[in-house]
């Protein structure tokens, strides 16, 4: 796979992201994707293993933030086999608490698709 052609997968898994598309997330994902989510019990956050586990963590965010996006989005190849995917969330729970924060994730890449999204973003208090 070409440096272009994984950069066009990359804006293709952050585009779905923006269209909460979890199929398409799920297709641009390797069969052994991990999820470490940015919060949770242990050091790497929660950790969602395999396509099922990971497809309902997202799912999750998706109802917990009905309008959520990642917006001033940018990614940096930084390997050819990792990426680095910055942005800024938007978004408001179903409580009706906005949220606006600062994050990344750290993709790494297997067979030009997401294997591991590894995601760390800013805890803001309001």
């Amino acid at each position: 796979m070409t440096t272009d052609d994984t950069l066009a997968m990359l804006r293709a898994f952050s585009a779905a992201w923006n269209r909460h598309d979890l199929e398409s997330i799920m297709a641009l994902s390797t069969d052994d994707c991990e999820f470490w989510a940015a919060a949770g019990p242990d050091a790497l956050g929660t950790r969602s293993v395999g396509p099922e586990a990971v497809a309902a963590a997202y799912r999750s965010i998706f109802e917990t933030f009905p309008d959520a996006q990642w917006t001033e989005g940018r990614i940096s190849l930084i390997a050819p086999d990792r990426a680095i995917s910055e942005w800024t969330f938007v978004g408001t729970t179903v409580e009706g608490r906005k949220v606006e924060v600062l994050g990344l994730d750290l993709l790494d890449l297997a067979d030009g698709k997401v294997r591991i999204k590894n995601s760390f973003r800013k805890n803001r208090t309001a």
